[in-house]
C-alpha cells in the first residue's frame, strides 16, 4: 500500500498541469461535462451544450431543464466534492484529476475518483477516507495542484 501511494503520488505529479485548471475559470467544464444532477440517479449522463449554468468558476452542463433548476436551487448539493479532483488524492493532501466515470455518491455527496484503481482503495475506508480529504481540503482548497 506504500509503495502504491507513492507511485500515486508521483502520478499526480503528472497531472498536476491538467488539474491546476480543472476548475479555474468559466471556459472549464465541469464534470467532464456530465450533468452533475444525474449521478443522484445512478446513471450518469451527458450535458446538453446549450443547457449550462457557471459555479464556482466552472462551466457545468445538464441533459434537462429540470436538473439545471435542480442544481440552481441547490448547487452544493450536486457539484462534486472538493471541487472534482479525486477523493483519495484529497485524503493524502493532493489533487489528482478525478475521472467522472469513476464516482460514488455518499449522504447524497458525488466523489470522484482519479482511476477505478484509485476508487478502489478509497473504498476500502470511505468514512475513513472522507474525514481524512474533508480536513486536508480546508488546507489545499485554494493552493494550485502543481504547488502540492
Amino acid at each position: 500500500m506504500k509503495l502504491f501511494t507513492k507511485v500515486l503520488l508521483i502520478a499526480g505529479g503528472l497531472f498536476a498541469s491538467l488539474a491546476g485548471a480543472a476548475q479555474a475559470d468559466t471556459n472549464t467544464v465541469a464534470v467532464g461535462g456530465y450533468d452533475a444532477v444525474s449521478y443522484q440517479d445512478g446513471h450518469p449522463v451527458r450535458g446538453a451544450g446549450t443547457i449550462m449554468h457557471v459555479y464556482n468558476g466552472a462551466t457545468y452542463l445538464f441533459a434537462t431543464e429540470e436538473n439545471l433548476n435542480k442544481f440552481k436551487a441547490n448547487p452544493a448539493k450536486y457539484a462534486p466534492q472538493y471541487g472534482g479532483y479525486c477523493a483519495f488524492g484529497a485524503s493524502v493532501g493532493k489533487k489528482f484529476v478525478g475521472d467522472p466515470t469513476v464516482w460514488k455518491v455518499v449522504d447524497g455527496k458525488l466523489y470522484l475518483n482519479l482511476s477505478a484503481e484509485v476508487a478502489g482503495i478509497w473504498l476500502k475506508d470511505v468514512p475513513g477516507n472522507i474525514v481524512k480529504a474533508d480536513k486536508e481540503w480546508t488546507r489545499i482548497a485554494d493552493v494550485p495542484a502543481g504547488d502540492l
